[in-house]
């Protein structure tokens, strides 16, 4: 029953900004780590970022590092991704998971993924 939906994304222009939220139903999100994940059409999935529930335990992928920004919310129980100075690159589709963070090795989503929501850059 527990269900993470996300929205925000579009198309924008190199250089844009956006936004994407991730809120949950069924659960309190700040119970656990939430994570951005991306897929492009023929590419593996890539872990985005994962704020924890611990202060200063937030990761960031290096491709997004210094553009991107995830917080959290709990009184709306949302989780967001500020996204800033977008590229081509970052044009995938966008799900929010829980997460944890493998030192070295990389960034791990648990559960089922929606729909997410779509992001196109454009130069």
């Amino acid at each position: 029953q527990a269900q993470l939906v996300e929205s925000g994304g579009g198309l924008v222009q190199s250089g844009g900004s956006l936004r994407l939220s991730c809120a949950a139903a069924g659960f309190t999100l700040d119970s656990h780590g939430i994570g951005w994940f991306r897929q492009a059409p023929g590419k593996e999935r890539e872990g985005v970022s994962c704020l924890s529930r611990s202060e200063g335990s937030t990761y960031y992928a290096d491709s997004v590092k210094g553009r991107f920004t995830t917080s959290r919310d709990n009184a709306k129980n949302t989780v967001w991704l500020q996204m800033n100075n977008l590229r081509p690159g970052d044009t995938g589709v966008y799900n929010c998971l829980p997460c944890t963070v493998v030192p070295g090795a990389g960034l791990l989503g648990y559960g089922s993924w929606g729909q997410g929501t779509q992001v196109t850059v454009f130069s």
